[in-house]
C-alpha cells in the first residue's frame, strides 16, 4: 500500500440516521456529488440508501446517470445543467431536474417530446445566493411557463427549491431574508397552481442548526460524511456525526541529516539540528493541498508530526527530530481523531481552507478501501 482512503460506510449509516432523527417528518436526500464529497459515489450512495436516505442528490448528470447504471433506484435530483446536456437521457432514466431559467424549461420540453414522457422538474429559487436560481422578478414567468408545459403533459412540477448563502454563520441577516424570499416563492408558485411534492432548502449546515428551514427534505451534504459544516461551533461528535474517511500512507524512506539541511523545493525549510526525516508518498497529485507545506500535521510512530518544506505533487517529508520508524510504518495523514490522529479540519485549518476541500480532492490515484459494506 502506497496510500489508500479507507471509507467507514457504517459511519455513512450513522450519519443519515443522526440526520433523521434531527429532523422529524422531513425526507432526507443524501448529496453524493462530487464522488460523494471524495468518499465514492455508488458505496456511498447504497449505504445512505440503506439507513432511510429517499433522495439523492448529484451536482452533474453524469454522476445521476452513473448511479442508475449502478442499480440505484428511487429519487434522485441533479440541478447543474448547460445547454446540450443530457436532458432526454436523465428523463429516460427517471432522474429529477433542476430548472433555474426559461432556456432549460425548453430543453426539458424538447427532451420530454423526443423521449415521450413528462419530466419531474424542480424550480430553483435565487433568494441571494446569487449563483443558480430565478431571480424573484422573473419568478412569476418561470412558473406560469413550466405550468403550461405540466398542461401539454411535457413535465411535473414537483420541486420548489433554494439553498442558502450562510446557514453556517448562525444569525447572519441573510439567513431570516432568505428564508422570507422562499417562503413568498413558494405562496407565489401555489398561487398559480402549483402543488409540489417537496419544498426543500436546508443544506447541512442548515438541517443542523435551522429547524424552521426543513420544510418536507432536507438536503445532507458533508453532514453524510461525517464532518461537521460549522467546526468553529460544533465538532462532529457534538452533531452527533462520525467522520467516514481515514487517509492513510505508507513510510516510503528514512533518512538522517545534518543541521542546516534543506528540504523539498526552494529549500523553504532547513533543519535547526541533526535530525531523521520520513518521506511520505503522498502530494498534491493525490489532493494533499500544497499551502500546507511546513504545516500539514500527520500521525507517525505514535507522535504527531508536522510536514517541513512545500508538498510535492507525489510526496512530503516530515520531521521526526530524534525519533525514527521504518520505511513501511503507516502514517495517519487525517481521520476521525480518535487514535490521536489529524483531522481533515486540522489539514483545513492548516492549509488556510474548509474541510469539505480536503476530503473532497482526495485524487483517483488514492484507492478506496470500504469498510462496512453489505
Amino acid at each position: 500500500m502506497r496510500a489508500e482512503a479507507r471509507i467507514d460506510l457504517d459511519a455513512v449509516r450513522h450519519n443519515i440516521t443522526a440526520v433523521r432523527d434531527r429532523v422529524g417528518a422531513a425526507q432526507v436526500m443524501a448529496v453524493v456529488k462530487a464522488d460523494a464529497y471524495g468518499h465514492g459515489l455508488v458505496p456511498c450512495a447504497r449505504a445512505a440508501r440503506e439507513a432511510g436516505a429517499t433522495w439523492l442528490g448529484t451536482a452533474v448528470p453524469e454522476e445521476a446517470l452513473a448511479l442508475r447504471a449502478a442499480g440505484l433506484d428511487g429519487r434522485i435530483l441533479t440541478w447543474l445543467w448547460v445547454p446540450g446536456d443530457p436532458f432526454a437521457d436523465a428523463i429516460a432514466a427517471d432522474i429529477d431536474i433542476s430548472v433555474s431559467a426559461r432556456w432549460a424549461l425548453a430543453e426539458v420540453e424538447t427532451a420530454a417530446r423526443a423521449t415521450g414522457r413528462p419530466a419531474r422538474v424542480h424550480l430553483k429559487a435565487d433568494t441571494g445566493l446569487g449563483r443558480n436560481g430565478c431571480q424573484p422578478h422573473d419568478w412569476d414567468d418561470l412558473v406560469e411557463a413550466a405550468l403550461k408545459a405540466e398542461a401539454d403533459g411535457l413535465v411535473h412540477v414537483v420541486g420548489l427549491w433554494s439553498h442558502f448563502a450562510c446557514a453556517d454563520e448562525p444569525g447572519h441577516p441573510s439567513v431570516p431574508r432568505q428564508l422570507a424570499v422562499f417562503h413568498d416563492a413558494v405562496a407565489r408558485a401555489e398561487q398559480h397552481g402549483v402543488v409540489p411534492e417537496v419544498r426543500h432548502m436546508a443544506n447541512s449546515p442548515a438541517t443542523l442548526l435551522l429547524p424552521e428551514s426543513h420544510f418536507d427534505l432536507v438536503r445532507s451534504g458533508l453532514a453524510t460524511y461525517g464532518v461537521s459544516p460549522v467546526p468553529d461551533l460544533h465538532s462532529p461528535a457534538d452533531l452527533g456525526l462520525r467522520p467516514a474517511m481515514t487517509l492513510a500512507a505508507t513510510v516510503a524512506n528514512v533518512k538522517h541529516v545534518a543541521e542546516g539541511h534543506g528540504v523539498s523545493y526552494g529549500h523553504t525549510w532547513h533543519s535547526e539540528r541533526a535530525t531523521n526525516l520520513a518521506l511520505v508518498p503522498l502530494g498534491y497529485a493525490d489532493g494533499i493541498p500544497r499551502h500546507a507545506s511546513s504545516a500539514g500535521p500527520v500521525l507517525l510512530g505514535g507522535r504527531r508530526r508536522t510536514v517541513v518544506g512545500r508538498v510535492a505533487m507525489d510526496q512530503f517529508v516530515v520531521d521526526l527530530g530524534g525519533d525514527t520508524v521504518e520505511p513501511g510504518d503507516e502514517v495517519l495523514v487525517f481521520g476521525p481523531g480518535d487514535r490521536g490522529e489529524p483531522t481533515a479540519e486540522d489539514w483545513a485549518q492548516a492549509a488556510g481552507t474548509i474541510a469539505y476541500e480536503i476530503v473532497t480532492r482526495i485524487g483517483a490515484r488514492v484507492p478506496r478501501v470500504y469498510l462496512g459494506a453489505r
